[in-house]
């Protein structure tokens, strides 16, 4: 019996010999896809992380952006070695393009916040530490993770704004620039010397040490307005400085006006009676 098996499986062989080839060079093909897109996903994963890295991006986002990019590479290098040994995988799309389909419906908020999240993080638009106003707030930014963003209010508070709410509106980022302009308005009386009164506001300019004497300051009539004399001053400051010079120069202004008779107006109300005779 045996040299009849033999014989059968040399004749069998023989007659499939194209086909094993075939089969084999297929194998050997899906092999080295394998092999390449294994490689291939390590390197553009680790190219991710490296950039991220180098913007200085957070480790656990960095790590989780690189592994999820690595993974999904994987499935379509897997699907493509399918492929090459004759495996129908046109199933395998369907089915993953209808899973994908139904949960990113389920997902539709979750998922618009990752991408934004991952938008901020890569662009870096605000960064932790920076004051910055957006989605009707305002604070210093805590963390940008890939669903919500951390601020803390001004009176310390925590706000935890979704990312998709940033990044589909405006972002007011008041700390980024290394200078800043502070616009101020102070009323003087119709009655109140103008001349005399820009010339304090250029003094007290003068004195002020954190007002940048390298940019130009604006000192001008602003308005003519129903009850004052509206007078604009614009000095540039560093970004750090800015709250403290609008604080400090309204109040040096108001004693400086009082010191040199300069009327500040406010509102008053005149009441007239009329006495009326028996």
């Amino acid at each position: 019996m045996e040299p009849e098996i033999i014989a059968e499986a040399q004749t069998w062989l023989v007659n499939n010999q194209g086909l094993l080839i075939e089969y084999g060079v297929n194998i050997a093909a899906a092999l080295v896809t394998l092999l390449i897109g294994y490689l291939a996903a390590n390197l553009i994963s680790n190219g991710v992380e490296r950039v991220m890295k180098a913007r200085n991006l957070d480790t656990t986002v960095t790590h989780f952006v690189g592994s999820v990019l690595k993974y999904a590479l994987l499935v379509f290098v897997v699907i493509a070695a399918l492929g090459r040994v004759g495996v129908q995988t046109a199933s395998f799309v369907a089915i993953i393009g209808a899973a994908g389909l139904a949960i990113g419906l389920a997902l539709q908020g979750s998922l618009s916040n990752f991408a934004a999240g991952f938008l901020l993080i890569i662009f870096r638009p605000i960064k932790a530490g920076e004051f910055i106003e957006v989605a009707g707030t305002s604070g210093s930014v805590q963390s940008v993770q890939l669903f919500t963003t951390t601020l803390t209010s001004p009176d310390n508070k925590m706000v935890v704004v979704p990312n998709s709410a940033i990044l589909n509106g405006n972002i007011v980022n008041y700390s980024r620039m290394d200078t800043r302009r502070v616009d101020m308005t102070f009323g003087i009386g119709y009655g109140s010397d103008l001349r005399k009164a820009k010339q304090l506001l250029e003094r007290l300019i003068s004195e002020e040490p954190r007002i940048l004497k390298d940019q130009a300051v604006t000192i001008a009539v602003g308005a003519l307005a129903d009850s004052s004399v509206n007078i604009v001053v614009r000095p540039w400051v560093k970004t750090a400085d800015y709250w403290g010079v609008w604080f400090d120069f309204h109040e040096k202004v108001k004693l400086a006006f009082d010191a040199e008779g300069i009327e500040i107006p406010f509102p008053q109300m005149a009441l007239h009676m009329q006495k009326q005779v028996a």
